[in-house]
This record gives structure tokens, sequence and C-alpha cells, in this order.
């Protein structure tokens, strides 16, 4: 099936356009922005698609498709990578049969993440080789040429976005075909897949060899771009990403070089374009790792100012880092202050926590906005499934009248994507003072816009499918004192219950469970759609 075309496309859009064309197998993630609608739109589009437990679990199931000769593609947004990062470095050396796509969402300017940690620092710590998209047709490019590079050195392949590159839409112009899927095949192969240091040690040579290779081919790449303009020979400017767009614009009269592959970097390529320019600079968004490179190769730059590594770049900002320009930047105008959902269950519970005077161990989520006026109920928020062992450590230690104010706050999908392991440690390593966990249950991934995961019995196209009961993992887990409570229908009850679960000795689960405000009706047309199927089938059952 051919389908020449030219269509508005986001970034996130065109990278699942372009896993079907390339006949990915199945894609698989966790829901984070920049990158959550990856899979929404390739799941839409009639790929396979599921939502994981976390970025570790989908990071392995990814890998299980690519062992077995097919074709995967695993996303999430830049901390997810942290997540997965065990399955990441090892799978470098274990390669793929099949072809293996990593996107890495990464989220300059902290519009919605904890963090501005760049990644393109894990394709060189791992050892994987990465590609830039500079705007949507590039997403859709670049990931049919992940998929190619990936298959062909069998080598797990990333793929870095960034928000603007995620979220912006431009013209993609499709010309593949839709790929068959390749016929999935068990080869047992003990000495490669199986990563004892015995093994472990040739794969890391294997490995380093793959990379010298696809160093080679890229210095002669198509996804790498030389611009020369009229007066380009005084100024170079290497660049990469969305970077480049901005660059091309800000520079109209410099030379530009434009990477697409940024690891393994073509270095006669820079050096050769380096020389022939007056003066060198590089310009990208983040941390110095073009800079870096270039400068440890002997490769003369100009070096950035500090102030150009925070917060995403922009055309002004581009004209004011090449003009040398390090005057105070005016302050952004100052946007309204995210807020809990009027109506929300969430603002019962944390004008709780704060009538109670409780020391608050947080989370990632919506109910991270606690933190805020009026509230101001939440004292810590690091990680997913922080909240659980952050809150120990302080029940550990503090003088016990200050033990007993301390509640561990965290979500039901933030729970299941990983705070069974907090709670393992909270059973087997109790706290004199107990402790009390407060499992926050709207029914839905809400602050990345109402997803699925395994606590709502429905999948990532929101049919129903096996349920993860949240109660029944914490009983079975060892926790004694679980309950489950309305903190809206029943207000004074959950006070109540909460003064007396901090008194006690004993480790104490509560389970506040209020479907999300706005997911609700959504929810009650899922569960009609499944009434209706289930019907059907008994009607039918042939």
């Amino acid at each position: 099936m051919t389908v020449p075309n030219r269509i508005l496309l986001s970034g996130d859009e065109a990278i699942a356009l372009a896993a079907l064309h390339g006949g990915v197998s199945l894609g698989t993630g966790y829901p984070g922005t920049p990158s959550t609608e990856i899979l929404e739109a390739f799941g839409k589009l009639g790929g396979k698609a599921q939502w994981a437990p976390n970025e570790k679990v989908a990071m392995e199931v990814a890998l299980g498709v690519a062992l077995a000769r097919g074709r995967a593609l695993v996303t999430m947004k830049h901390v997810g990578l942290n997540v997965a990062a065990d399955v990441l470095f090892t799978a470098a050396y274990s390669g793929v049969s099949g072809a293996m796509v990593i996107v890495s969402a990464d989220d300059p300017g902290m519009s919605s993440s904890q963090n501005e940690q760049d990644n393109r620092r894990y394709a060189v710590a791992a050892a994987v080789p990465m590609l830039e998209p500079s705007d949507s047709q590039e997403a859709y490019e670049f990931t049919l040429a992940a998929i190619e590079i990936s298959q062909r050195w069998q080598i797990p392949v990333l793929l870095r976005l960034t928000t603007r590159i995620c979220h912006s839409k431009t013209i993609v112009t499709t010309h593949r075909s839709i790929s068959e899927r390749v016929e999935a095949r068990f080869e047992k192969n003990i000495k490669e897949r199986v990563m004892i240091p015995a093994h472990a040690r040739p794969a890391h040579r294997r490995l380093r060899a793959k990379l010298a290779e696809i160093a080679e081919w890229n210095e002669l790449s198509p996804l790498n771009r030389q611009i020369r303009n009229g007066n380009g020979n005084a100024l170079g400017i290497v660049t990469s990403g969305v970077a480049a767009m901005h660059t091309i614009e800000a520079a109209p009269d410099a030379s530009i070089l434009k990477l697409g592959l940024t690891y393994p970097l073509p270095m006669r390529l820079i050096r050769d374009f380096a020389k022939g320019v007056d003066e060198c600079m590089v310009v990208e968004e983040g941390d110095p790792y073009l800079e870096e490179s270039l400068l440890a190769a002997g490769i003369a730059v100009r070096v950035r100012d500090e102030m150009y590594r925070f917060g995403e770049l922009n055309v002004s900002r581009v004209v004011r880092m090449i003009a040398g320009d390090t005057s105070p930047e005016p302050a952004p105008p100052r946007g309204k202050a995210p807020q809990l959902c009027a109506g929300c269950s969430y603002r019962t519970v944390f004008e709780t926590l704060k009538k109670l005077n409780c020391i608050v161990s947080g989370d990632i989520g919506c109910y991270t906005l606690g933190a805020l006026p009026p509230f101001e109920a939440m004292d810590t928020q690091t990680c997913m499934g922080a909240s659980i062992g952050v809150g120990l450590g302080m029940r550990h230690v503090l003088p016990e009248a200050e033990a007993r104010r301390v509640v561990s706050v965290i979500g039901d999908s933030t729970f299941i994507h990983s705070g069974m392991t907090g709670l393992a440690e909270m059973v087997y390593n109790p706290p004199p003072t107990g402790h009390v966990l407060l499992i926050l249950d709207n029914g839905t991934t809400a602050m990345t816009g109402q997803q699925e995961h395994p606590a709502t019995g429905r999948t990532l196209l929101h049919e129903a499918t096996n349920r993860t009961s949240i109660e029944a993992v914490v009983s079975a887990m060892g926790v004694k004192q679980v309950d489950v409570i309305d903190p809206v229908l029943e207000d004074v009850r959950f006070e109540q219950l909460l003064r007396e679960r901090l008194a006690s000795n004993d480790l104490s689960v509560i389970v506040a469970r209020k479907v999300c405000i706005l997911a609700v009706g959504a929810i009650r047309q899922y569960e009609r759609a499944a009434e209706q199927k289930s019907a059907q089938q008994a009607e039918c059952p042939t």
C-alpha cells in the first residue's frame, strides 16, 4: 500500500505514521509529556500500541520484540529513560535481531518536568546511535532511518526529540509503502543474548566495532546537511535538532552544518566544515554536548556563554548568542499559575493534610499541584515513586512527634509505575512509628491527558482488559490496615481516619478513590461500550 500524501502533522504524529510505514510490530511506553501522543496516534492508525506499567518494563518488552526479529518502538519522556537505563545499557551489548527504536522526548525549559536533563548524554554513555530531527518531516524520515540503522547493525537506536518538535506541526510528505511486518522467529544464540561476564566482554568489542562502522557511514550520510550561504566563509555554525531551524532563520549569511545523526559524530565532515570558515561555533539547546565533542576532537569553536544552557532556544536568543550578547535577557511574561481543577477530589485531600499539619512526601502527578497556594501541603517531590522511600527516611530519623506527621502521597498510575518497591521497603523496614501511605486513585493517568494504566482495567485504546486491584496488591504485600474511601463524599470520615492512622504505630495505606472530574464522562462511555461488547459476545459466542 503506497500513501503519497502531504499532511500537517506534529512531530509525535509523524513518528507514529513512520512507525506504521516502517512495519513496527509493537509500540510500547509510558505516558509522559511531550511523548504521549506518539503511541496514541500509532494505535489510532491501526498499529499495535500499549501502555506499560513503567518505562523499564516498556523497554524490556520492546527488547523482547526486537530479539524475536520484530520491529519495536518504545517511547518516553526524558526522565523516563532514567527508569529504563538499566535495560538500555545492556541491550546495546546484546544487540537485536530486528529493530528497536527508543524515543526520548526531552523538555528544555521544563514545561512539564522536574528537571532539564539532556538525554544526548545517554547515547554516549550507553553507546547507541542517536538521531535528532528538526521538524515533523524529519521526525517521519528519521524514524524510518532509525529502523533501518537498527536492523542493519542490529543495535538499539535513540531518537531524541524536544518539546517543540513533539508538539509543533509542519507539513509531512509521505513517500513510503507500508512495510510488511517481518515474521517473528526466535533464534537461539546464548553467547550473544545472555550477558554474563564471559559473553559481555566480546559483546562490548562487537558494540564498539558497530559504532566505528556507523561513524564511517555517517561521514557521507544524507541525514547530515550543509547549507552554504553568500558570506558563509566568515562564520560557520554546527547545529542539530530544533536549534538548526532557529539558526537558519537567525543567521542567513552564515554557513550551517546541520547534523541529523549526532552520535557517533562525523568528525571528518565537521573538521572539513570548520576549516572552510573563519570562525566556527555551535548552536545547541541544553548541555554543550556538540561543543564539548568538537573541542575534545581538537576542532576550534567559539565557546557558548553559560546563560544559553538554560531553557528553550528561539530565533531571538540565537541572534543574541551569535552576537555574543551576554546582557540580561528580558524576563518572560508571567503566565497563570497551574491549579487543581475546580471540583477535583485532591482539593479535599490537601485541605485535610494542611489542617492536620502533615509533613507530606509527595510524588509526580496532578496532585503535585498541592504544593502550590492555597494548599502548600506538599513538602518534597523528586521522581516517580520517591514519595514512599523519602517519607520512610524521614520517619526513621525525625523525633517521634514530627515523625508521626509524615505522610507519603502517591497517585494510582504512579503507584503502579514505581510505588510497589517502595511499599515493599515499608513492609520490610517499618519505622518505629509506623507509616501512612495515601494512594490518590482518580482512575486515570490524569496529568498527561487521561491515559489508562493497569489499575483502570482498560487498554491504551480504552478497551476492557484485566485490572490490577491496588488494595489487593497492598494487602498481599503485607499491609494489614488498608482502607478505601471517597475523600469527597466521606470527607469527615476521611479526616478522622487519617488522624487515627497517624496516631498508630502500625503501617497503614489509605486508598482515596474518586474518579477524575475531567475523565468521568469518558470513563462511563468506555464502560458502556465494554458492556455492549460483552452482551454481543454472549449472544453470538462464535
